[in-house]
């Protein structure tokens, strides 16, 4: 298959459940963190360089070929927060339905018979983009998209933020995520040798306090 995969994977209209999840963005509205286009791009780029950037390393490393269960245990251990690693499995299981009808492959089904309750997002994607013919950069490239996309389209529904002003933020954003893919496909290739310990740890507490806050809510437009 052709790199025109990436085009399928990277949709926002793949039904892989990542329009309900607003990256944090929901809890950071309310507590005033961002409150328009300047606090949005903020969020994001701390955001694509910690949480994104771990997600984008997983994921290179599951197209490379490293171990699914051994990556999702370091996603686990990457992910303090209760909420969050519950928020990434199920992720990670409604993406595994979705790849499995789109690409059916061998490492799929073993992957959703090994996780029933759903692998964490980031290693589904990675697997998901190997399954599609895809390789390890194009599989940093989504994850590390997302880290910054979901955040900017929840904001526009919470906020009314003129569209043309988040896409704004992710075109001036562009840069680094190039420069957090090339990290993360470093990283990814490493671990398939040296094993998950080598991937990027990078955290990010208030995201990982906010989750817990957030989950705690009675009434939520978003799921995360």
């Amino acid at each position: 298959m052709g790199r025109a995969a990436l085009l399928v994977l990277a949709d926002g209209r793949f039904p892989a459940g990542g329009h309900a999840h607003s990256g944090g963005a929901e809890e950071a509205v309310k507590a005033g963190r961002i409150t328009g286009a300047a606090g949005l791009e903020a969020f994001c780029r701390g955001r694509l360089h910690t949480t994104g950037l771990v997600a984008a390393a997983l994921a290179a490393a599951a197209a490379a070929g490293a171990d699914p269960v051994a990556l999702d245990a370091a996603a686990d251990a990457r992910t303090p927060s209760p909420a969050l690693r519950l928020a990434a499995r199920r992720l990670g299981r409604q993406l595994v339905r979705a790849a499995r009808a789109a690409w059916p492959g061998p490492e799929l089904d073993a992957l959703a018979h090994e996780f029933p309750k759903g692998a964490h997002q980031p290693v589904v994607l990675g697997l998901t983009a190997r399954a599609a013919g895809l390789g390890p950069e194009d599989a940093a490239y989504c994850a590390a998209y997302e880290s910054v996309s979901g955040p900017a389209t929840a904001v526009v529904r919470l906020l009314g933020l003129d569209p043309f002003e988040a896409t704004a933020v992710l075109a001036r954003l562009a840069p680094e995520l190039d420069r957090v893919v090339d990290r993360a496909t470093a990283a990814g290739a490493a671990a398939t040798t040296a094993g998950p310990d080598i991937l990027p740890a990078a955290s990010a507490p208030l995201l990982e306090i906010g989750a817990q806050a957030h989950a705690a809510w009675p009434v939520r437009l978003f799921a995360s």
